[in-house]
């Protein structure tokens, strides 16, 4: 990654699949600031969301449009980003591909339904309760076959998840 050709790299995936400690690791394994997505929500979104409702598109685009500057700015700046957003369906991730002007990578964590509500049980302090995580695995359009995107399962340790998503970055030409 260099500053004449930026890198922008969405972690993405449903609730609990780690895209936070994924992203975190990632960027400091590629030398590059990280963006924890979450953070860009409206507080309105973030306020339905820990009452257990799910969020609709109009909820979303708000959201995505944040994340896209976010990309944008990064890449028109000449500094690679990895930033941290579920990115669940077709239609959000060509918003944020459009936004980024073709610079954009994802690395999709996937992991099983029972997997992920495992690891949203042990975590703490976070908004999204776990009663989400059937709506977001129902509004999941899978990224897999998708120009640009990386799949990795999360059945792993942190270390070997960010050395395959890593690995699958540079297989692409990062």
């Amino acid at each position: 990654m260099s500053k004449e050709n930026p890198s922008a790299i969405i972690v993405m995936g449903v609730s609990g699949a780690g895209k936070s400690s994924i992203g975190e690791r990632l960027a400091v394994r590629l030398g590059c600031r990280f963006v924890e997505g979450d953070r860009l929500h409206p507080a309105s979104n973030v306020e339905k969301m820990a009452k257990g409702m799910p969020l609709t598109d109009e909820d979303r685009w708000p959201w995505l449009d944040l994340v896209g500057q976010e990309l944008a700015a990064s890449v028109a700046e000449g500094k690679s980003l990895v930033l941290s957003c579920s990115s669940l369906k077709r239609i959000y991730r060509d918003r944020l591909r459009q936004a980024a002007g073709g610079h954009l990578r994802f690395v999709f964590l996937k992991g099983t339904p029972e997997l992920l509500e495992l690891r949203m049980g042990e975590r703490t302090g976070h908004f999204m309760p776990l009663s989400l995580l059937h709506t977001q695995l129902a509004t999941l359009e899978t990224p897999e076959g998708e120009e640009g995107v990386v799949t990795v399962d999360i059945d792993a340790t942190l270390e070997e998840i960010v050395e395959a998503a890593h690995s699958g970055l540079m297989k692409q030409g990062l």
